[in-house]
């Protein structure tokens, strides 16, 4: 059993299974809802935790809905949604929770938590701090574009006007 598996189980008591469903914003660019599949599959292989569904508030499927029946479906009587955003708005504090009701309306017996999102958390500083260091060091050496930012900039300085 997997950390996180554990202290659900603790939390929540053993005869509630626990599913969670990660929610961006979504994308009209297809590489960009992709992206989220990727986020999933990091989530599920740091944590073990299998029971995890992708979810898109808008723009492309899969939706909160269809996310939340697959956690339904593998059996989640308790579905956590948690919002893949870095600060709370409106989406976090109005749509999401809107649509994930009306989602869990669908499933009679079925429990839902709409959680904060990242926000404000000290790993992020960490984050930062690695993302930045490796675009100034692919730049200063004159790389090629990296997976990260292949259709942006290409870690390439802008020269001064």
């Amino acid at each position: 059993m997997n950390d996180l598996a554990e202290s659900l189980r603790t939390l929540v008591g053993d005869a509630e299974t626990v599913g969670v469903v990660v929610v961006d914003h979504g994308s009209r660019r297809q590489q960009s809802n992709l992206l989220l599949d990727d986020v999933v599959a990091m989530f599920q292989r740091v944590t073990g935790f299998e029971l995890v569904e992708a979810a898109h508030m808008e723009l492309a499927e899969p939706s909160i809905e269809t996310a939340m029946a697959r956690c339904v479906e593998r059996g989640a009587s308790l579905v956590v949604v948690f919002p893949y955003f870095l600060s709370p708005g409106r989406h976090w504090s109005e749509d999401i929770p809107r649509l994930a009701a009306a989602a869990a309306a669908q499933h009679p017996g079925v429990r839902h938590l709409v959680t904060a999102p990242i926000g404000l958390h000290d790993a992020m500083a960490d984050i930062m701090r690695g993302r930045i260091e490796h675009c100034v060091a692919r730049a200063v050496a004159g790389d090629q574009a990296c997976p990260h930012c292949q259709e942006a900039t290409g870690c390439q300085l802008a020269e001064a006007r």
